[in-house]
């Protein structure tokens, strides 16, 4: 039997929560990466996205050294009928926290339905939260906010989708004309080529450029680490796109692939270059190849609410907008490491730090903000 260990202590896959007799649910505890009900349960629930398979889960538990648990109502050798995948997290007080899930878009509940969801929650807050951690927090949609009652809103975010059902002739046409069709067709006169693949090569020059975007935006990269983790985990569902100006990468993306979803999880460029239209190009090959590969959706993540030049460019690719509500049990009482990191005097000595050093700090402070 597999052993999960957490920052609470141990914990034995398929152990069973006590629970008291205000709640119907009895929560059992397991490890998703290695619990094969887990994957078989993704594959049937329509809600699971790549963010919840193990191989996601596997990256992060590598790179940030986060145990992966999952909570179901399920018990040891019946199929899964419902599970909230969580990683337990310290922060650099120490304090402990459950997040479903770091440094994922989102993360559903995957239930059946409202009432399925508020007995896991009770469950999970009664029996879990004032004993081995300090909080719970977790992303849900709009639409079932009220199945958490005791839940505290603590941030929105906006959502993305496009639909990729409609011919691509017809997605092209309601693409934004100036913004987007318009640089397309630029990056095409420009003769920008392309690489794509997972190769340490095409890590490295996706690498360069997300450290120049971030260091524009007054933030630190992610550990190099954490990429070529995703590699090794999640094999052919990721990929990275660069686009090149002259054999010299001006823009990469990197996509995930899940199901009949490919979503856009990273995106950097060369500021220099941007006028090319190397972005739009990139998203737009990544559009054709998923329309190829007979794909649904192109999920283009979560933007916040206040950073209106995301939120307007993924609006002019004709994206469906939704809403990603963020909730904690109890409120924090504390600011914590990821609003101490994106305030406007972190983010000027972020900005000009140099690269080593802005790197190295990523590599500590990234485990503590998931």
């Amino acid at each position: 039997m597999a052993t999960v260990r957490s920052c609470a202590g141990e914990l034995r896959s398929n152990a069973r929560v006590d629970w008291d007799s205000r709640s119907n649910v009895t929560l059992n505890i397991i490890d998703p990466t290695r619990d094969t009900r887990w994957d078989a349960f993704l594959g049937r629930h329509p809600a699971a996205s790549v963010f919840h398979t193990p191989g996601w889960l596997e990256a992060l538990r590598r790179t940030y050294s986060y145990q992966p648990i999952a909570f179901t109502s399920s018990a040891a050798g019946h199929p899964l009928a419902d599970g909230i995948v969580c990683c337990g997290i310290s922060n650099w007080l120490g304090a402990r926290r459950l997040v479903s899930l770091p440094f994922s878009d989102h993360c559903a509940p995957l239930v059946e339905d409202a009432g399925q969801l508020t007995g896991l929650l009770d469950s999970l807050r009664r029996n879990l939260v004032e004993g081995k951690w300090k909080r719970v927090e977790i992303c849900v949609t709009d639409s079932i906010v009220s199945s958490c009652e005791r839940f505290e809103k603590s941030a929105v975010f906006f959502l993305h989708k496009l639909d990729l059902a409609p011919p691509i002739e017809e997605i092209f046409g309601n693409l934004h004309k100036d913004c987007v069709q318009r640089k397309i067709r630029r990056a095409e006169r420009e003769e920008l080529t392309y690489e794509e693949g997972t190769s340490e090569p095409l890590v490295g020059q996706f690498y360069r450029l997300l450290s120049m975007t971030r260091q524009r935006h007054g933030l630190p990269p992610q550990p190099l680490s954490w990429f070529r983790n995703l590699m090794a985990c999640l094999g052919d569902r990721v990929k990275i796109r660069i686009a090149l100006k002259n054999e010299r990468p001006i823009t990469g993306i990197l996509t995930l692939q899940y199901k009949r979803t490919l979503v856009y999880k990273y995106g950097c460029s060369d500021e220099k270059f941007s006028h090319l239209g190397g972005m739009q190009s990139l998203l737009w090959k990544a559009i054709q190849d998923a329309k190829k590969a007979q794909l649904n959706e192109l999920d283009l993540g979560r933007s916040e609410c206040d950073n209106a030049g995301l939120v307007t460019f993924k609006d002019r690719w004709n994206a469906t907008r939704s809403r990603l509500v963020y909730l904690q049990y109890p409120r924090p009482s504390v600011h914590s490491i990821r609003s101490t990191a994106r305030n406007s005097i972190s983010k000027r000595v972020f900005a000009w730090m140099p690269n080593g050093l802005r790197a190295a700090t990523g590599r500590v402070l990234y485990k503590y903000m998931g």
